[in-house]
């Protein structure tokens, strides 16, 4: 399959991925009587309102053409936890939605790659659009539980270390909140070691058991 291919076959299922990430931190946060996301209208599925550039568009883009892992990430979604009633228990559901989210698109691609060749709609086109339909099912599968798995690890600012934030005493928590600018760097320390290899060899496991 030639490059252009191989970039939409990745490319729909990264911005989508990271789109319905953010989206749902929003629609959780609206739902517990923050309605900052949706004044500025991030609570659309239309990927341009969420595109970071850098995270978006440059860096899954070079990666694709170096024949690396694929990653990337969107602009955040703003929440304010001051609008929250109860801060800590709505913070805790609104950094697991993200992760929920891309389990729920890791599903869908999932159902719709058995439903394409369950029905035989391969037999209907053309050998060339199977294979980047397949191709694309598998990278949605990927993409996304990689997407859940990573956000969850208990490092600020990813989901699992607001999760983190939001179950620990006020005092822990307030030593979280002092670590989390410096979490971007233990994040990418682990990247650059190969402590986070284990992760992406389960995530391609996973993928198989679920294509």
């Amino acid at each position: 399959m030639d490059l252009l291919y191989q970039v939409i076959a990745i490319a729909i299922p990264v911005i989508y991925a990271i789109t319905v990430h953010e989206v749902a931190h929003g629609l959780i946060a609206k739902g517990f009587g923050d309605f900052t996301a949706s004044r500025q209208g991030r609570l659309t599925l239309n990927p341009i309102a969420h595109i970071d550039m850098i995270g978006t568009v440059i860096l899954p883009a070079v990666l694709v053409y170096l024949g690396g892992l694929v990653f990337g990430w969107a602009k955040p979604v703003p929440v304010n936890p001051y609008n929250f009633q109860n801060r800590n228990r709505a913070m805790f559901f609104v950094a697991l939605a993200g992760p929920i989210a891309n389990l729920i698109m890791a599903i869908i691609w999932s159902i719709l790659f058995m439903l394409f060749f369950t029905l035989s709609i391969q037999s209907l086109i053309s050998e060339r659009f199977t294979e980047l339909f397949a191709m694309m099912c598998w990278y949605g599968v990927f993409i996304n539980l990689l997407l859940m798995l990573f956000n969850l690890l208990p490092i600020p600012p990813l989901d699992g270390g607001r999760v983190m934030r939001s179950i620990v005493s006020d005092k822990n928590g307030l030593l979280i909140d002092q670590l989390e600018p410096y979490g971007i760097f233990v994040v990418v320390g682990l990247l650059f070691f190969g402590f986070l290899d284990p992760l992406f060899g389960l995530v391609q496991s996973i993928t198989r058991f679920m294509l």
